[in-house]
């Protein structure tokens, strides 16, 4: 027999039967909706008997299944195969409503218990563990994509909490995206199976991003799933606007990210000279983040002045460390995808100087980042290694990084030239007392002034005193050599280099004057920093600055 048009098929048919001939039959929740609907579609009503199958149905409903969450969350996934009977006779309505009162009066209830634990006068020895108030959240699982929208929707509209909204999304969304995932995209790219997984992934993320909280840079939604959902939206090729929500809502928070959550990977399956990274989205997020203060100009005016004080300019204000961390994890973001070797330089680029200057206050970690690009990408142009140069503030570089960059032949002369100057810059001053240390304003000096530990005893002796100076004289003259040397070695470079260049190209005038205008600077800087051999004796200004120590402890 052939019953398909009947709501549930056979074996509803098979129990209003067996109801009709008398048969005792059992309503349950697997049974009951099909019940509800079958005896509508044959009209099993009052008209014709009291306590009919519908009557009978109706009942069990009311008193079974609408006060109870999970109970109604179970009868509403059977309804998904029983439309469009079931949305006829309000079924589908009524058990949404009943879930979104329900849970509404259940958080309620829970805020109102918490309430009462805390209150000192309200202490009750022996109190039950309590039950997770989102219990209920994880049972929506089971629900098709377009019921549980409809369930969300309502539950957001009676005032449930956005905490809780966002763990039933997350919830909701690992589960339905579990199965979704293709093996090797390079076997099975242009299928019809990969074709279909891409337009399901494709769909529920849009409807997931469609149901996010209401944007904001405290929202309740983890970094690690908006930065899960975009890798998704981005692999599925989801739609221009589903994107460009999940980079906003990343780019609100992103002080909270770290390097796994913004390593996208680019939607490039099948293209051998693709990037590894989808650096453009990078760009955006990194953009709107550091536009968050325009954005929020109006709530500065609503501040009050001291609040203001605090928020304008100080390393320990909340916008200053946010600042500092999203600059750190950019560079840690440059360091990793230089590896790329088929990243173009004008996107390196672009990341290394999207950020403002007072936003490094070390350029360590830019530093290490083009250098590895350097060393990766050892072909790139002239006018491009100058430019990612150029993003580097050698005075901003530690010591270390000095040391480092002026022995690193993958950097420009030009760049080599200026670290040597402003460490000499450094060594300078530091020989000069630490006076006038407007470089590398933030580091510590590399040569502090000795303090005392003991109370009442600020001399230091004579002995201490020499073995100090002559501890820093040894230091500094070993600091001078090697820079002697470097610079030497760069005076050969620049001639041989000069030499052959003029020997292939006579006419050009050009390279005369650079040559003739950096022998001048390498000149200058042996005649400014008076450089003299290890083995000589101490200049004046050295002599002099240990006569005033010496005299200074003695008295």
């Amino acid at each position: 027999m052939n019953l398909s048009l009947i709501p549930g098929g056979p074996e509803a048919f098979e129990l209003a039967a067996k109801f009709c001939y008398g048969i005792n039959i059992e309503i349950t929740l697997s049974n009951v909706a099909m019940l509800r609907c079958a005896a509508h579609f044959l009209e099993m009503t009052e008209e014709f008997v009291q306590k009919n199958l519908e009557a009978r149905t109706e009942a069990y409903l009311k008193d079974t299944v609408l006060p109870n969450i999970s109970n109604s969350i179970s009868v509403l996934h059977r309804c998904e195969c029983l439309s469009p009977v079931s949305e006829e006779i309000n079924l589908v309505n009524r058990l949404i409503n009943a879930i979104a009162n329900n849970a509404c009066k259940e958080q309620l209830a829970s805020g109102l218990l918490k309430l009462d634990h805390n209150f000192p006068m309200k202490t009750m020895p022996n109190i039950e563990p309590e039950t997770p108030s989102d219990w209920w959240g994880k049972s929506l699982s089971v629900l098709n994509l377009e019921f549980f929208q409809r369930v969300l929707t309502a539950v957001k509209s009676k005032g449930l909490k956005q905490d809780m909204i966002s763990k039933i999304l997350i919830n909701y969304t690992h589960n339905s995206l579990q199965g979704l995932v293709i093996r090797d995209p390079h076997i099975v790219r242009g299928s019809l199976l990969d074709m279909e997984l891409q337009k399901k992934q494709r769909v529920i993320v849009e409807a997931m991003v469609s149901l996010l909280p209401t944007q904001s840079r405290r929202s309740s939604v983890p970094m690690a799933f908006l930065s899960s959902l975009l890798k998704t939206a981005i692999a599925s090729s989801a739609s221009t606007s589903c994107r460009s929500d999940l980079e906003r809502r990343i780019g609100l928070q992103l002080d909270q990210a770290i390097l796994e959550d913004i390593l996208i990977p680019a939607n490039s399956y099948g293209n051998n000279h693709g990037t590894m990274y989808d650096t453009e989205s990078i760009l955006r997020i990194f953009s709107i983040f550091l536009n968050l203060d325009e954005d929020d100009d109006e709530d500065n005016r609503m501040r009050d002045e001291s609040e203001m004080a605090y928020d304008f300019d100080s390393p320990g204000s909340p916008k200053q460390s946010s600042i500092l961390k999203v600059s750190k994890l950019l560079d840690t973001y440059l360091a990793e995808i230089a590896l790329d070797t088929n990243l173009l330089p004008s996107k390196f680029i672009a990341l290394a100087e999207l950020l403002p200057d007072h936003a490094r206050i070390i350029s360590d970690g830019l530093y290490r980042a083009v250098d590895i690009f350097l060393k990766v990408h050892p072909n790139i142009k002239d006018s491009e290694r100058y430019r990612l140069c150029k993003t580097i503030d050698c005075q901003k570089l530690s010591q270390e990084a000095c040391s480092h960059a002026a022995q690193n032949e993958r950097l420009p002369v030009q760049m080599a030239v200026q670290v040597l100057y402003f460490e000499q810059i450094r060594l300078r001053n530091a020989m000069n007392g630490g006076h006038n240390q407007f470089f590398f304003g933030t580091i510590n000096s590399q040569f502090p002034q000795r303090s005392s530990s003991g109370a009442g005893s600020g001399a230091i002796s004579p002995r201490d005193n020499y073995a100090s100076v002559r501890r820093e004289n040894r230091e500094l003259k070993l600091e001078v050599a090697r820079m002697r040397m470097r610079l030497t070695d760069l005076e050969k470079d620049h001639v041989s280099m000069k030499q052959e260049l003029v020997r292939s190209h006579p006419a050009n005038k050009i390279f005369k004057s650079f040559t003739k205008k950096l022998s001048k600077q390498l000149n200058s800087l042996f005649r400014i920093n008076n450089l003299k051999p290890i083995g000589s004796k101490p200049n004046a200004e050295s002599r002099f600055l240990f006569q005033r120590r010496r005299r200074h402890s003695i008295s």
